[in-house]
């Protein structure tokens, strides 16, 4: 049996019960932390919480080499280890395919997304959340990728919000926080829109949200330049670009968020 268990946002007390007891049934238990991670705890921490070893497996050791958690599932309760939910990534749907390919039953225990809480934390509702985009870490020319900014561009013709996720570096523990991503959307709108029109036209609105899932969670509403100032603190974080607003969305962002009156 391989039992996939979301560990939700935060530290090691975000999991459901039901995920507790899934760990604490395991024989073998494995983990990854590079498609998201538990930034308010550490692996000794979980280890002692739950009281018992965690194998953490990296990259090339789930997508590439994905044979020592089979073989542990084949014969063993094995369970899986992820931050959010187990399903959201590719890479976990993947191993379960091959799970049940070799015949291993599975099971899935979720956890609290950093999506549902975006909604939750904003007061933006969730229905209104168009497509997602993943804003990575500055490399080469430093700009942001034109997908990224054709996914947001596109979700606000529909008058839809968009959620960016901030690149996480697992390897040498880097979290992109929400000032440095509002900076870069910030001059990468505006080259757009010089661009495309000829003037710097208008800065859209955007949403900070700081360790979610925490006692010290935090949301900012402003424009993009305006947020590239705010300090967030410690990671995890994560930047909204709001749609269209209904009135109890933009009553939320102000009362929540601390948007500027009239900005919303």
């Amino acid at each position: 049996m391989l039992t996939f268990v979301g560990l939700g946002l935060y530290d090691e007390r975000s999991i459901t019960i039901e995920g507790r007891e899934a760990i604490d049934s395991a024989d073998r238990v494995f983990a990854e932390f590079y498609t998201s991670t538990l930034a308010g705890t550490t692996v000794a921490d979980l280890e002692a919480f739950h009281d018992a070893a965690i194998e953490v497996r990296d990259r090339a050791g789930t997508e590439s080499d994905p044979e020592p958690v089979l073989s542990a599932a084949r014969e063993r309760s094995t369970a899986f280890l992820v931050g959010g939910d187990p399903m959201i990534s590719t890479t976990h749907v993947d191993l379960r395919l091959r799970a049940t390919e070799e015949g291993i039953d599975t099971h899935v225990v979720h956890g609290t997304t950093a999506q549902a809480a975006a909604s939750s934390l904003t007061g933006l509702q969730n229905y209104r959340f168009g497509k997602a985009t993943t804003l990575p870490f500055a490399y080469g020319s430093g700009g942001v990728p034109e997908s990224v900014l054709r996914v947001i561009a596109e979700n606000r013709e529909r008058g839809l919000h968009t959620l960016c996720y901030l690149d996480i570096e697992a390897e040498r523990e880097a979290y992109m926080s929400a000032d440095d991503a509002a900076s870069r959307l910030a001059d990468a709108i505006e080259s757009t829109n010089q661009s495309d029109t000829g003037d710097t036209g208008s800065e859209p609105l955007a949403v900070g949200i700081a360790r979610a899932g925490s006692s010290e969670s935090l949301v900012r509403a402003d424009r993009l330049s305006a947020l590239a100032s705010t300090d967030f603190g410690d990671p995890l974080h994560l930047l909204v670009i709001p749609g269209d607003l209904h009135h109890l969305e933009a009553e939320a962002l102000e009362t929540l968020a601390g948007a500027p009156e009239g900005l919303v």
